[in-house]
């Protein structure tokens, strides 16, 4: 049996060390524990994403580890908006909008990260408690007076936009997330800050300002922003984002997300975004180069993140849901069940008490091009209803079809579905 990884090794066999300001001192620090870390998120949305999930999940591990995990709700630093990664300038919102966006984020955040755990609980804090009523003057003089233009204009944040412009207000940035590292050094003793790779700049100049100010070392840790191997943008679908709210993404279309992972990724994201072993990683990673077509490597990823973040009980029901969609045995699902696992196919609505031949519908619904079309798809057994083949030309779609009395699955082929609904 392998002997178990100390967490800075393990960090590093996931691949979520990018950057670390002195990897030495830092393990030594985490050795000799705890050690209290934070990480930011800015209220740019009224709710997370799953590009947020490597950064909410390494607090997690560290926090797993036996160290003190912060979570940083930038209720001020969200009203500036970072440069880092963009080519353009940020909308402002208001401050009303931040506020409540702010609040959304820490619930997500506290089903994320244990507040209750003895001996090192998480905590939750907003950087408008401590930057909303510094003035002007004492900002420039206890914080800007320690940053040369110089050494500012020299981030990449600041440099890679320097052609296109970048306003003083963005620019002023790095130094209210530098602000926010010392504040917490002073109050929380907080001596490492994690974030994306694009925050390498303003993490650094955290560590400078308490370096200048305090005479103190801190460090500084990044994992590498997510990319996918097709070179399309992790974590958007044809309808965007992929949300943690699930009012914004369901959570069967959030294990969808996860199911569809490209066999290139998924020994990745595994380590990214699961807490599995490195022996069970390691042995889905073969299951993939022996036996890609069972995805069971997908099948986990999806199963153990749609835990984190939905729950059990949603998890189970979402795999439930792919699973009848996988075999076409749809006629155990519930109701809800359905219409979560057919919301995005082509439908059509019958009134109630109403038959149709099974010919009309395939073409109204999309399924065939013509009634010619669909009689010849019969004849060939390409055509089920409910998950059952249909060889009969004059079938009907009765409501008595109906499962759950509302909802006729049509299936053409192994894999295109569509819908006929029973109006209530």
């Amino acid at each position: 049996m392998a002997e178990p990884m100390d967490l800075m090794t393990e960090l590093e066999w996931r691949g979520l060390v990018y950057q670390v300001s002195d990897r030495d001192g830092l393990a030594k620090a985490l050795a000799a524990g705890p050690v209290t870390v934070y990480g930011g998120f800015d209220p740019t949305a009224d709710s997370l994403h799953i590009g947020n999930l490597v950064l909410i999940l390494t607090l997690r591990r560290f926090q797993l580890a036996g160290h003190r995990p912060i979570a940083l709700v930038g209720g001020a630093t969200g009203l500036i908006g970072d440069p880092s990664g963009r080519t353009t300038e940020r909308a402002l919102n208001a401050a009303e909008t931040v506020a409540a966006w702010s609040a959304k984020i820490r619930r997500q955040l506290e089903r994320l990260l244990d507040f209750d755990r003895p001996g090192n609980p998480a905590a939750i804090v907003n950087n408008y408690d401590w930057i909303g009523d510094l003035g002007v003057i004492a900002f420039l003089r206890d914080v800007g007076k320690h940053f040369s233009l110089n050494y500012m204009l020299a981030k990449e944040s600041v440099a890679t936009r320097l052609e296109r412009g970048i306003s003083f207000t963005e620019f002023s940035y790095m130094l209210l997330q530098a602000y926010d590292f010392l504040n917490l050094f002073r109050t929380e003793g907080c001596r490492l800050q994690i974030g994306g790779s694009d925050q390498w700049g303003n993490i650094t100049a955290g560590l400078e300002l308490i370096r200048r100010v305090e005479g103190a070392d801190a460090f500084g840790l990044t994992h590498p922003l997510v990319t996918k191997a097709d070179g399309t943008k992790f974590g958007k679908t044809a309808d965007g984002a992929v949300w943690l709210d699930r009012e914004k993404t369901s959570p069967y279309q959030f294990y969808q997300f996860w199911m569809n992972t490209d066999d290139r990724d998924v020994v990745r994201f595994l380590k990214y975004f699961t807490f599995l072993s490195p022996a069970e990683i390691e042995e889905l990673a073969r299951e993939v180069e022996v036996h890609p077509e069972r995805r069971a490597a997908q099948r986990a990823l999806a199963r153990e993140v749609t835990r984190l973040v939905h729950g059990d009980e949603d998890a189970a029901r979402a795999e439930r849901i792919s699973q009848a969609l996988f075999s076409g045995d749809v006629r155990q699902l519930s109701a809800e069940e359905l219409a979560l696992g057919f919301a995005d196919v082509p439908s059509v609505t019958l009134a109630r008490g109403q038959a149709r031949p099974l010919l009309d519908v395939l073409v109204e619904v999309g399924a065939c091009s013509s009634k010619r079309q669909a009689r010849e798809d019969i004849r060939n057994g390409a055509v089920s209803v409910n998950g059952v083949r249909v060889a009969d030309l004059e079938a009907q779609v009765t409501e008595a079809d109906a499962l759950a009395g509302e909802y006729v699955v049509l299936r053409r082929g192994k894999r295109n579905y569509f819908l006929v609904r029973f109006a209530k």
